[in-house]
């Protein structure tokens, strides 16, 4: 199963978690550096969906029904 965790990556590289895991066994993981501070504080699988909802929130018959 493949997780997301939030974590702070320091001036020496080394990675501190923002919450605790446990895993059953050694993992890999990929860590991807993001801007300094959030610039809006909305999660970002409601960011990576919108484009996908927008498609049904926007029909005339989504309109009609509210």
């Amino acid at each position: 199963m493949i997780q997301t965790i939030e974590a702070v990556v320091n001036e020496q590289g080394e990675v501190r978690l923002l919450q605790p895991i446990r895993l059953s066994t050694e993992r890999r993981a990929l860590v991807t550096i993001l801007e300094e501070k959030p610039v809006i504080n909305v999660p970002e699988t409601a960011l990576l969906s919108e484009a996908s909802l927008a498609e049904d929130w926007n029909r005339p018959e989504e309109d009609a029904a509210w």
